[in-house]
């Protein structure tokens, strides 16, 4: 085969490479977009969140609920709520901001929170949430001690696992800033038989 006849045929096939290739350029942008702002998929590492979420589920984090954050910084805008005392949230882990953790939201900024007799209070009045209101808490780490009454710092959250026998949470680390919430859990969409919408 001639080399003119290779240079059309070549010819011939650019317009439809140029097609693919864009179709190719703008669903790899569309579908950034979508997992930087809006919808983020996660796996679940470990049996922290049992029995709310289990080893191996796969969920949907809406990502654009608490404020887009603009990429590497940590701005918010456009916020749409604030997480509200029960949320299963997503964040940066606060010793390793690499990581994401998924635990439950139980104070916000100027809350006073405490862990007594197996159950958490909140502002001295027992947290009331359906989704919690079989789980034993225990007293454990810096902040989760018997008698002891914490504060959430300002524009922080307090943070536990559902299993509370084995969540590193808040009781030993701290605090969640603002700044490293990730999004609202909303969804187990694998595997198929566990899919439910997150409580």
């Amino acid at each position: 085969m001639n080399i003119s006849v290779l240079k059309n045929q070549l010819k011939n096939k650019m317009p439809v490479i140029r097609e693919w290739l864009d179709t190719i350029i703008v669903a790899t942008l569309l579908a950034l977009f979508i997992r930087s702002f809006i919808v983020q998929p996660f796996k679940i590492p470990t049996g922290s969140m049992r029995e709310t979420l289990l080893e191996g589920d796969r969920i949907f984090v809406n990502r654009f609920i608490y404020g887009l954050r603009i990429p590497f910084t940590d701005i918010r805008i456009f916020k749409f709520n604030y997480p509200q005392k029960g949320d299963v949230i997503v964040f940066n882990y606060p010793e390793d901001i690499k990581r994401a953790y998924i635990k439950r939201m139980i104070g916000k900024g100027g809350d006073v929170v405490e862990i007594k007799d197996g159950r958490v209070y909140v502002n001295s009045k027992e947290f009331n949430n359906p989704a919690v209101r079989n789980i034993y808490y225990y007293n454990r780490g810096d902040y989760g001690l018997i008698n002891q009454k914490i504060t959430v710092p300002k524009d922080s959250y307090f943070v536990l696992g559902d299993n509370s026998h084995t969540s590193k949470d808040s009781r030993y680390w701290g605090f969640v800033p603002d700044k490293y919430l990730i999004g609202k859990a909303f969804l187990i969409y694998w595997p198929l038989n566990r899919i439910r919408v997150i409580k």
